[in-house]
């Protein structure tokens, strides 16, 4: 795999703009109460961002090569830190919402399972570095075709 590039870049204050090899720009920025605008995500905030988005785009793969329909997929993700500096993440619980057409619930159970515990490389960086990962799932509105 091609090694992935991005930079960070110092705009003002607390604020930064990251920038994707592939051109996508986020804004990151702090509170106020470190001289922030509160204008954009926190880095640990992306790093949970990137967590879902990891997780989530696996669920969807996974559910449609199992020749699931899945209409939606959603993360919510809870995290908590430790007291000290530097304050790491200690428990994230990511919750899965999946509806979709006739969605089974033991291929949105497999789904999240494999990607939880074999395919987020995310989440596999999280664990490794000694943070508790789990998940809880539901299937809410299954469709009829």
């Amino acid at each position: 795999m091609p090694a992935l590039k991005a930079t960070v870049t110092w705009q003002q204050a607390v604020k930064f703009l990251g920038k994707t090899g592939d051109g996508h720009e986020v804004l990151m920025d702090g509170p106020p109460q470190f001289g922030g605008e509160n204008a954009g995500p926190r880095p640990m905030e992306m790093v949970l961002l990137g967590l879902g988005g990891c997780a989530s785009f696996d669920v969807i793969h996974i559910l449609g090569k199992s020749r699931e329909s899945p209409v939606s997929c959603e993360v919510e993700l809870t995290a908590e830190r430790a007291d000290t500096v530097p304050a790491v993440f200690t428990h994230i619980h990511m919750h899965f919402k999946v509806s979709g057409v006739k969605l089974k619930e033991s291929a949105v159970e497999k789904a999240v399972t494999l990607s939880a515990e074999k395919y987020c490389s995310v989440s596999k960086m999280l664990r490794d570095g000694n943070v508790k990962v789990d998940f809880s799932y539901e299937v809410v509105g299954a469709l009829e075709s």
